[in-house]
């Protein structure tokens, strides 16, 4: 059985017992997630929503917070002289799929 939510701007495809990296939540460690924005269900018949799907919905418990590795972002304009080096860190949630009700 599967799921594709939506969270973040982005869209995963998940599993009972998946660990996935999610946009920033702001949830400390241990607690619990509801993902109600459920795209698509799938058991033995496949159950898509328009756009979500009424009743189903996504738990989640929250592994730990963090940032990604750092992304260099580097500016340079030739024969002026101007470059500017900029760095960038973008924080996620990691949750575990614990349940998906549909």
């Amino acid at each position: 059985m599967y799921a594709i939510i939506a969270t973040g701007g982005k869209q995963y495809k998940v599993e009972e017992g998946d660990v996935i990296r999610v946009e920033k939540l702001g949830v400390e460690a241990g607690k619990t997630v509801t993902f109600d924005q459920v795209l698509v269900v799938s058991d033995k018949e496949t159950k898509v929503g328009t756009p979500t799907v009424s009743g189903a919905s996504v738990t989640a418990s929250v592994v730990a917070e963090g940032k990604e590795k750092k992304v260099i972002v580097y500016r340079y304009k030739r024969k002026t002289g101007y470059h500017k080096k900029n760095g960038h860190r973008q924080p996620f949630t990691q949750v575990k799929i614990e349940k998906i009700n549909a």
